[in-house]
């Protein structure tokens, strides 16, 4: 249990970075103009123009009842109204996320494409970070629109104890939420082409959890030509835990995220116990405010459940061995990932640290990263947790890709990013955890300096042509590199080039 909580944590910094803090809250257009009908394979809907784009919000793409696959929508008559969107998945919400529900009614999605019309345009699919918290349209998805021509749909999908409960008669106990996610493909393969996208040129992207989710299709058989490019971003698919790497007290695991189905099932056991249940029956008739009620059942089950239809092995053994499908893919992470979650643990002496997550390799790793070079017990350690936790699973994940799929690998580097999180820190938290996200949704009130602005430019055209062709490259921009032919591109204002990650980030030590 201590080794879940612990991995929750790790999740809890990168909820939408600021799509789903409300920074970006684009999905709903205030005061537009006109509306725009569209008939989807359920029944027609009505959206709004905003400007150069069209957003339909809250259109329902499945239900479901508790802990059961989900089903497509049933059809509809007449036009329903597509401009506001539809309730977030049950969750209790966070410090930093001031979003709760307890509406179970709550698979929607919402779409975002250029107001003028066209046909073939490329599909990008996000799936927003943190697994407990958030909702698809609280990220601003009008820029990747409106420059970089997408139609671009954001997903509702169940959340920790809905959406990852395991129990011993269950079926694909903890995937729920990653087969909403495949519902929702699902819809968009029906429905892009009525949208004025391309239903053969699919790409799924996210952050985090999102990311990680993404690692899980990757290998999951269900999700088998659902889409047709891959993005992950500071996503998990290949992490393990060392002993205190996140918490003081926490065991060493092998996989920060993924579980068996063995372990999700002897979890919900033990939290049946505690909502007086012996059986489904029982936690299916309990009102969802009782559930949410207890502490830590929500992070609990955020991890991606394996051994099962949906994953039948673990996506890190699977991507690791070739057995994922051959999708381009355009992955990285931020410079400084740790930082952010030393900051969240607080107060630590750096010996003391050092010690209990490496024994008797703390002294090398202690001459490797010397405290006096960093000034801050948190910003040393952010580094040492930075290349081993964060840079090495990274670049293993980038280069098993790379063995049979083209990789275009990338670093945010932006040390002045904007933070979106209520995070206090006494030290600077550098290029932080989903700290490119204000970049890839910049809502029009950004704090972005014009060289960030041009950044933010840059990586939008970068992640609509790779959704567009598969290769990021396009006029103008700075050349990127196919992983294997050249370094991974930092992505930073007026310095985006390759470099040598691996030696950035000192894996040739850790290795």
């Amino acid at each position: 249990m201590k080794i879940l909580l612990a991995a929750a944590v790790l999740l809890t910094g990168s909820v939408d970075a600021g799509g789903d803090m409300g920074r970006n809250a684009g999905g709903t257009v205030a005061g537009a103009a006109g509306g725009a009908v569209v008939t989807t394979d359920a029944g027609a809907v009505r959206g709004k123009v905003s400007g150069d784009v069209r957003i339909f919000s809250g259109i329902r793409y499945a239900t479901a009842a508790r802990w059961e696959a989900p089903k497509p929508a049933a059809p509809w008559t007449g036009v329903k109204d597509a401009t506001k969107p539809g309730s977030p998945c049950p969750q209790v919400g966070a410090d930093y996320a001031k979003i709760t529900s307890e509406d179970e009614d709550c698979l929607f999605l919402n779409v975002t494409t250029p107001a003028r019309r066209g046909t073939k345009r490329p599909v990008m699919v996000w799936i927003h970070g943190d697994g407990a918290v958030g909702a698809g349209h609280y990220s601003d998805t009008r820029t990747l629109a409106r420059e970089g021509g997408a139609v671009v749909v954001t997903i509702n999908y169940r959340l920790g104890v809905f959406g990852g409960f395991g129990y011993p008669g269950l079926r694909n106990s903890g995937t729920f939420g990653l087969q909403d996610q495949q519902e929702a493909l699902r819809w968009v393969r029906r429905n892009a082409a009525a949208f004025g996208g391309d239903p053969g040129n699919v790409t799924v992207f996210g952050v985090s959890y999102g990311a990680s989710a993404i690692g899980g299709h990757l290998t999951s058989p269900g999700a088998e030509g659902l889409f047709h490019k891959a993005v992950l971003q500071s996503g998990e698919a290949m992490m393990d835990m060392p002993a205190g790497s996140m918490l003081p007290g926490l065991p060493a695991a092998p996989y920060m995220l993924w579980r068996s189905t063995a372990e999700v099932e002897e979890t919900g056991k033990v939290f049946a116990a505690q909502l007086g249940c012996a059986g489904l029956d029982c936690l299916r008739k309990l009102p969802v405010k009782k559930i949410l009620a207890v502490p830590q059942i929500m992070n609990a089950f955020q991890g991606l459940a394996y051994g099962n239809e949906v994953l039948p092995e673990v996506p890190a053994k699977s991507i690791a061995a070739g057995r994922f499908h051959r999708v381009p893919v355009l992955a990285g992470a931020t410079k400084d990932e740790h930082r952010l979650f030393a900051a969240m643990r607080g107060k630590i002496s750096y010996p003391d640290v050092l010690k209990e997550t490496f024994g008797e390799r703390a002294g090398a790793v202690a001459k490797e990263y010397p405290l006096e070079r960093y000034g801050h017990p948190s910003v040393a350690w952010g580094a040492v947790m930075t290349d081993r936790l964060w840079a090495v699973s990274t670049h293993a994940q980038n280069t098993a890709l790379a063995k049979r799929v083209p990789v275009y690998a990338y670093e945010f580097a932006d040390r002045d990013a904007p933070m979106f999180l209520d995070v206090p820190a006494d030290f600077d938290l550098g290029a932080y955890h989903a700290g490119d996200l204000p970049y890839l949704f910049p809502g029009e009130k950004e704090k972005l300096s014009p060289a960030q602005w041009k950044l933010s430019g840059q990586m939008v055209a970068y992640w609509t042509n790779f959704a567009r062709t598969g290769d990021p490259n396009g006029k103008g921009l700075p050349a990127w590199p196919r992983l294997g032919k050249g370094g991974t591109l930092s992505l930073e204002p007026g310095k985006i080039r390759p470099i040598d990650y691996a030696a950035g980030h000192r894996l040739d030590f850790w290795n």
